[in-house]
């Protein structure tokens, strides 16, 4: 019985340390990636689409000019986190590069400290970043903060 109750405090002590720190980190986020395709623009905007297509966040498509680029905003339903997306591609000579930017933010302090320090504010753009390189028979390598 003295186990469970030193278990339970400890834990109770890891979820207030948690939400302290979460509490102390920013709400809004920058985060940012690219990666070089040797692929058009047209063929990575039709990857793009097909990953995105699979996301589970609720999105509106705010603007759009393809193959060029789009920005999503996470709908207002979604209560926890929110932010736009700004996807941008950009031919090169020998292809196109795609970066995703995100302006989030993170409403809940635990939330926030998971976000952070546990997945990462990377964690939504390097799958979908990793499912286009993927579609495209090609490596993903990610650069950005």
């Amino acid at each position: 019985m003295k186990w469970i109750l030193i278990l339970f405090g400890a834990l109770a002590v890891l979820v207030l340390l948690v939400a302290m720190i979460g509490s102390r980190l920013p709400r809004e986020h920058v985060a940012s990636r690219t990666m070089r395709l040797r692929r058009t623009p047209q063929e990575v905007w039709a990857a793009l689409t097909q990953a995105t297509a699979s996301s589970s966040v609720p999105v509106d498509v705010v603007e759009q000019d393809p193959p060029r680029s789009q920005v999503t905003r996470v709908k207002d339903s979604e209560k926890n986190f929110g932010g736009t997306w700004t996807i941008v591609i950009a031919p090169t000579p020998d292809g196109a590069t795609l970066t995703i930017t995100e302006n989030g933010w993170v409403a809940n302090p635990i939330f926030r400290f998971v976000s952070r320090f546990v997945i990462g504010h990377h964690a939504s753009m390097d799958g979908i970043l990793k499912q286009v390189a993927a579609t495209l028979n090609e490596q993903a390598v990610l650069t950005g903060e």
